[in-house]
């Protein structure tokens, strides 16, 4: 099949999959949109909401219409390393014998990621860099097509561990999800108070999400849209000559390399489920604020003044 033809049938696929999720799932389009772009990017993402938002539903239905295994792990203070990766155990032989930890599946929900301590959230990263796990001293390898989702409250911050930098950037995406609309809410409470449930059905296979995964990466850029991408995270550095007042004012530290390449990533895979076969500057647009959101630290006068991040990557474009 000619790549032209697999963008045509990813199209495709990717409208049927959104009308599954939306059996399920009302509203929220612009989270999805951002969830799936980064699964089909191969990247992670972060879902950052108060409680009810629907957060662990979102992702256990997309995992469900992708057709993958899916595993949630709800972050503790007392969680061990050893409880999501798995552990050695003497079995009746006297034999050590590997019991697989919950990390072991394709789509992983981390649920309030930053309830655990340091020494668990870095066992999570390196499954997320390396797509592989070492315990003592042997390497196992995750199935693929391998994600991380996970979550985070932005309220009840006593007794948490906020993830450090070097860890929020292992994620392609930050995702903010809102309340509901007045009449989306309506049709929640109407949907999920009667006896009816929905079944959502699979529609991927994990050979294809790769296949569609490699298809992305092949799309080509123009080399004026990779050098947007690069000078627009440039433009985040408070350091940089390129710089412009706003984020020389406002901003404490900006976005690395890592942020570029998602934005080029992103682009593509925006251009590749839109129909399009190259990705322009406006895909790049598109998929900047869930990018470099939490890639960009606020100073206190950002904060005494009330200026959000949105606010400030928007005034970059």
């Amino acid at each position: 099949m000619s790549d032209v033809a697999a963008v045509e049938q990813l199209v495709e696929k990717y409208n049927a999959l959104r009308q599954e999720i939306k059996k399920v799932i009302v509203g929220q389009d612009d989270v999805v949109e951002q969830v799936l772009l980064s699964i089909f990017s191969g990247g992670h993402a972060l879902l950052i909401g108060v409680p009810g938002l629907a957060k662990t539903l979102l992702v256990n239905t997309v995992a469900e219409a992708l057709g993958l295994k899916f595993k949630r792990i709800q972050f503790t203070p007392d969680l061990m390393p050893s409880d999501i990766l798995g552990s050695e155990i003497l079995d009746e032989n006297r034999h050590f014998k590997f019991i697989k930890g919950p990390i072991f599946a394709n789509i992983i929900l981390a649920d309030e990621i930053n309830r655990t301590p340091p020494k668990t959230q870095a066992a999570l990263l390196e499954a997320m860099q390396e797509r592989a796990v070492t315990i003592a001293g042997n390497h196992y390898k995750l199935d693929l097509p391998y994600f991380v989702l996970a979550t985070q409250n932005p309220i009840e911050q006593e007794g948490t561990y906020p993830l450090p930098e070097a860890q929020l950037d292992r994620f392609m995406f930050a995702v903010n999800l809102d309340y509901p609309s007045f009449s989306e809410e309506v049709e929640v409470v109407k949907t999920t108070t009667s006896g009816e449930t929905a079944t959502v059905n699979p529609l991927f296979s994990s050979e294809e999400i790769i296949r569609f995964q490699q298809l992305i990466r092949r799309i080509p850029v123009a080399d004026n849209v990779v050098e947007y991408a690069v000078t627009l995270v440039g433009k985040t550095r408070p350091k940089s000559q390129a710089a412009p007042e706003m984020v020389k004012n406002y901003i404490d530290w900006g976005a690395g390399p890592r942020a570029s390449q998602n934005l080029i990533l992103g682009a593509k895979a925006h251009a590749a489920l839109h129909g399009k076969f190259s990705p322009d500057i406006a895909d790049v647009q598109k998929v900047a604020i869930g990018i470099l959101r939490h890639r960009l630290i606020k100073n206190y006068k950002a904060e005494a003044e009330g200026l959000t991040i949105e606010e400030i990557i928007q005034s970059l474009y």
